[in-house]
């Protein structure tokens, strides 16, 4: 670390072979450029220069750090580049973390209509369930995440934007198929298949049927929604899930009266952690579609 700093000037001598000259081009005293080096030498415990007044000549030493120096000056300046081109108002990056259940419509739609106005805004999209997400936005990984339920945490600034009803999934050929409308309590002795522990969703089936008097017997766990509508298809036991982009044929799918059988999705974001132009312009864009977010 403590060489970093002289680095640039070590290549500007090297490049000029002249001490003067290179202090003209970084704007630095001549001495103190001089004196910069000298330390550099000391520093490292070898010659990079063979001095003839203040024209230089590298050493073999000095030409085999330059080459190093000038790979790390590169990679610093392709970073540099990187974070400027991704805080670029007009074509800058927004990393964006969702349910996986959000991904076959609602995102897709939420792209489109904020495209309209910033076509050439650059999206890294990751698709996880809510607690991974908020952990890789903790780490640096993703400016905002569309989750449920909504998170309450004293690092996070989270805003509720709508509300998805959730279906009671049954085979179709299930006692209750033929019904429209059921209450949670009439499924206590049912197999549940659910989403593995750790998932929004499975919390929110747990404290359903806990408001409804039991404790779901679970058959099958897994990681994806509609993975569980194969495995209710197939028989296996029923599901509180999301309504489906596109329907499955054999289930049927029930409105739940009691309890009120919803999840509430929201936006959530890194408390004091500043904003690129382009995720302040998502983050708007998203705020403003409260209440109209699903579709």
């Amino acid at each position: 670390m403590a060489l970093t700093p002289r680095l640039a000037q070590f290549a500007a001598v090297a490049r000029h072979e002249h001490v003067t000259r290179a202090a003209q081009e970084l704007g630095v005293p001549q001495s103190t450029l001089s004196r910069a080096m000298v330390r550099l030498e000391e520093d490292l415990g070898v010659a990079l220069f063979a001095r003839r007044g203040r024209t230089v000549a590298l050493t073999p030493a000095g030409r085999t750090f330059l080459r190093s120096v000038e790979r790390a000056l590169a990679e610093v300046d392709r970073a540099a580049e990187s974070v400027r081109a991704d805080a670029d108002p007009a074509a800058g990056r927004v990393s964006f973390g969702f349910l996986h259940t959000l991904g076959t419509e609602t995102v897709p739609g939420l792209i489109r209509g904020f495209r309209a106005d910033h076509p050439r805004v650059r999206f890294q999209l990751v698709q996880n369930y809510g607690e991974a997400m908020i952990e890789r936005m903790r780490a640096g990984g993703l400016d905002l995440c569309l989750t449920s339920p909504v998170p309450d945490a004293p690092d996070l600034v989270a805003r509720r934007l709508d509300e998805q009803r959730l279906r009671l999934v049954v085979p179709d050929d299930h006692r209750l198929a033929g019904r429209r409308r059921v209450r949670l309590a009439e499924t206590a002795s049912e197999l549940f298949v659910t989403l593995e522990p750790g998932y929004g969703l499975r919390r929110i089936t747990d404290a359903l049927c806990a408001e409804a008097g039991f404790t779901p017997r679970i058959a099958f766990e897994g990681e994806e929604a509609e993975t569980l509508r194969g495995l209710v298809a197939a028989g296996l036991g029923v599901a509180l899930l999301p309504p489906p982009a596109v329907p499955r044929p054999g289930v049927a799918e029930l409105t739940v009266t009691a309890p009120r059988a919803v999840r509430e999705i929201g936006v959530a974001w890194l408390d004091g952690r500043p904003d690129t132009p382009p995720v302040a312009a998502f983050k708007k864009f998203l705020l403003s579609r409260r209440g109209q977010l699903l579709p």
